[in-house]
Parts: C-alpha cells; sequence; structure tokens
C-alpha cells in the first residue's frame, strides 16, 4: 500500500529501535517521514516499496535509530561548575537563589540556546525547561528546533518576588501555546510550593485548570522538606498538595519526589501524578535515591532528566539513563533492578506518557511526530536471542557525543554531529561575554546583602 503524502523521506539504519509496546528492534529498518509525521516502520524493503519511486532515500550506516530523548527536567543556566559541594538548600540559597535575583532577560536567552543546542546534540529533542523570562527560551527552540515544555520558575511568596511572577507565566501561556508547529508547550510552574503563598497557589492551579495545561513544581527533593511541610500544613508532601488542589488537575508532574513513602507513592498513582527522577542531580546534591521501583511498580508515569547544567554538570541523558540504571540497582542491592529496557523506556516513551504526549512522541510508530535520533556505535551488536545487546549498549556505553543525526518534526535539526540550525561557537562565545557580568552582578548583591535570603531561611 503507497503511504501519503508523495514528498517522502526513507531512512534506513542497521537497526531502528522503535519503543512501541513490544519493544520491537527492527535489523536492518527503515522509517518513512512525509511532513511532520512518521508515515510506516518497518523492513528497508517494506517501506521503500511503500513510499513510491520518488521518496528520497537516507542511509544511516553503522547507527542504531531511535526515538528522540525526553528530557523530563531541565533548568538552562550558565553556571556550570560554579556552585560545588554543597547540599540543596545550602547550594540555593548561597548560589542559586542570589543569581536568579541579578539574572537579566538576555542572560537567560543565551543560556537557552546554549543547553538546548547541547542537548540537540546529544540526543534530547524533547525538554522540559523551568526557567526564567521565558519568551527567549521560546525563541530559541522555534529556532532551533527541539520540542520545549515551557515552565516559568515562579515564585509568589513574601521575599520571592524576584522570580518570575504568576503574570509572566499566563501571558506565556497566552502568547506561546502551540507556538512552532506545536513544538512549544507551556505549563504553569511553581519553582516549589515552599515559594508561593496561599493566594499564589490557588492562582497557579486556577491557571493549570484554566488553560488545560499542566502543573511542575519540585517537591520532597530533600528530607527537611518532609518536616517542614508537615509544620506547614499538618501533611506529608503529597497530601499537601492534595490540601491544595493541586492534585484535582489532570496533569501534574514533581520533580525529584526522593522522599515520598508508600502512602504518597499510592495517592500519586491513584491522582495520576507523575514524577522526573534525577539521578545524576540527586547524587551529586545528596538529596538521596528516590524509590523508583516502587513508583513504576504503583503503576506511576516516570520520567528522567538531567536537572540543570549547575547541578549535573552536563545535560547528557545517555549518562544519564546509565546513571538511573546503576542508581537503581545499589539502592535495592539487586544487580537486575533498573533493567535497561525499563531506563529507556523512562527516557523516551515514559517521559511522554508524563507529558500527556504519548499520542505524539516517544516511540517511532505510524502517525506519530517524526523526532528520532541517529547514534553511531561501532561495538558488535546483537538484536535478538540471549545475547541481544542493543538496549544494554544504549544504556550503558553510548553518550551522547555518539549521537550524529537529530530530526525533530521531520526536520533535520543535527546532521553528521553538527547544529544544523545554528553555530555552536557562536552560542558559546555570547554566553562566555555574558557570564562574568553575571557573575560580577550576583557578588556585588551577596556583599550588600545583611542576610542571605532564600531556600534556608524559608524552611
Amino acid at each position: 500500500m503507497m503511504v501519503q503524502p508523495t514528498d517522502i523521506d526513507v531512512w534506513i539504519a542497521d537497526h531502528v529501535v522503535t519503543m512501541n509496546p513490544g519493544h520491537e528492534i527492527l535489523s536492518p529498518g527503515a522509517v518513512a517521514v512525509g511532513g511532520q509525521r512518521i508515515l510506516a516502520v518497518g523492513s528497508p524493503e517494506e517501506v521503500v516499496a511503500g513510499a513510491g519511486g520518488s521518496a528520497r532515500m537516507r542511509r544511516l550506516d553503522d547507527r542504531v535509530l531511535m526515538p528522540g530523548l525526553v528530557n523530563a527536567l531541565h533548568h538552562s543556566g550558565m553556571l556550570r561548575g560554579t556552585a560545588e559541594h554543597l547540599p540543596v538548600w545550602e547550594w540555593l540559597r548561597l548560589h542559586i537563589d542570589p543569581m536568579h535575583r541579578v539574572l537579566a532577560p538576555e542572560d537567560a536567552e543565551a543560556a537557552a540556546w546554549m543547553c538546548y543546542a547541547e542537548g540537540l546534540l546529544s540526543g534530547t529533542t524533547t525538554v522540559v525547561d523551568m526557567w526564567r523570562y521565558m519568551d527567549g527560551a521560546a525563541r530559541a527552540a522555534a529556532e532551533l528546533g527541539n520540542r520545549l515544555v515551557a515552565v516559568n520558575y515562579v515564585g509568589t511568596a513574601p521575599g520571592y518576588d524576584y522570580f518570575d511572577s504568576l503574570d509572566d507565566n499566563e501571558r506565556i501561556l497566552t502568547e506561546w501555546s502551540g507556538a512552532a508547529g506545536g513544538r512549544i508547550v507551556p505549563w504553569v510552574g511553581l519553582e516549589h510550593p515552599f515559594y508561593a503563598d496561599a493566594a499564589g497557589m490557588r492562582r497557579a492551579v486556577a491557571m493549570a485548570r484554566d488553560f488545560g495545561t499542566g502543573f511542575y513544581t519540585h517537591c520532597s527533593e530533600g528530607r527537611d522538606e518532609v518536616a517542614e511541610f508537615d509544620a506547614r500544613y499538618g501533611a506529608k508532601p503529597l497530601f499537601a498538595l492534595e490540601k491544595l488542589g493541586v492534585l484535582d488537575l489532570p496533569r501534574v508532574m514533581l520533580a525529584h519526589a526522593v522522599w515520598l513513602d508508600d502512602d504518597e507513592i499510592e495517592l500519586a498513582a491513584e491522582r495520576g501524578v507523575s514524577v522526573s527522577h534525577n539521578p545524576v542531580s540527586n547524587m551529586k546534591l545528596a538529596s538521596g535515591m528516590a524509590p523508583v521501583d516502587e513508583f513504576l511498580s504503583a503503576g506511576m508515569n516516570v520520567g528522567l532528566g538531567t536537572d540543570g547544567e549547575k547541578e549535573n554538570n552536563n545535560l547528557d541523558m545517555f549518562e544519564e539513563m546509565k546513571a538511573a540504571s546503576l542508581l537503581g540497582k545499589l539502592r535495592t542491592m539487586d544487580a537486575a533492578a533498573m533493567d535497561s529496557w525499563t531506563v529507556l523506556e523512562m527516557a523516551t516513551i515514559g517521559g511522554a506518557r508524563a507529558l500527556g504526549l504519548a499520542d505524539e512522541i516517544g516511540s517511532l510508530e505510524a502517525g506519530k511526530q517524526a523526532d528520532f535520533i541517529a547514534v553511531d556505535t561501532r561495538t558488535p551488536l546483537i538484536s535478538d536471542g540471549p545475547y541481544a545487546n542493543i538496549h544494554h549498549n544504549l544504556v550503558h556505553a553510548v553518550r551522547g557525543s555518539d549521537v550524529t543525526t537529530s530530526v525533530i518534526a521531520g526536520q533535520v535539526v543535527v546532521e553528521n554531529g553538527r547544529l544544523v540550525n545554528a553555530d555552536l561557537d557562536e552560542l558559546i562565545g555570547r554566553v562566555r561575554d555574558l557570564v562574568p557580568d553575571l557573575f560580577r552582578r550576583r557578588s556585588d548583591y551577596l556583599a550588600a546583602a545583611e542576610t542571605l535570603p532564600g531556600a534556608v531561611s524559608a524552611l
């Protein structure tokens, strides 16, 4: 049967990892793309025959073709390697919140351009970015070609008015929803429930409901939060969010959720709450080991995220997959825990489910958006049988630098390991020009402050 439309690209690779419900691997395999969407997935012979004689053949020799990765928690920035060796709340107080006090729109936009470029070059096609001055972030995504779930970094409690406001968030929802051919999807964001007063929380919940979009916040990242939630709300963190009306929303994602207990996990599963697991950040900030096996066993949607460049210190989702698998094994003392397919799902279709986008992205299936990447791997690969190793190598051996091609909505955005829509050196140069003044302004603020406001004093 002929596929339509007539303007078709057929991508042929040594192996195609579909991430469909059966975890089907095609060796060799092919994907036909027309416009933004996948038209067919199958053997090269059947896909080429169905595409017709006018289709363009794009061969990816010595490559594994797979769905683009979904980074379910990211904060753009330019502080890499300058905020080290501190637990999360001290890290926020001494480094991150003072930076937000002096951050300028041009800083935020330059950081978004650089971070999205890093993600694209290492296989991330969809990024959930909780960041500032989101017009600049949206412009960067629109030009570079990535998908962006744009989440304003909002604070509404007294003392946190230096973050984005709910007015900023509402304007982004109004002006950017569905922009760039549907690649930009704004959500409602609160940096943390502790950064919101009662009126702000009510308005944030109402905005998410009225705009029919998702609600994103950090929760239970550090152990100290559990006692503080009890002091403020007389409840465990997730039950406090239920009291505040957050769980009444159709789509809620929590970053980290390291310290949720069994009762909270049961409630999250019942109410459809999703989690972003961030193993590298959780280890670096000594936040703890999230009970991911329990999340999955309860039926929760779990995505995988790098967190920001300052708490990781890179945006390589392949490294994040390896860390997730190894940390899961260590936490349970079970070498079979967090197996390769489980982790690959978290980084692709699991992240898509958590965002409510599983009908569009996360797997290579006919009718979905044509979001995929090609990975250069020269190690011997076996696609089936007792020694099948492609999925294991993708999780445990591949690095982001092995990505050679990234395609989003049918458009090539990385080719032969280079950005198509921007010059990486120029993006890095722009950040280098801005960083000294950002650090000077932050130092001036800290020197002038009589006390250090922020997360620690709020706890």
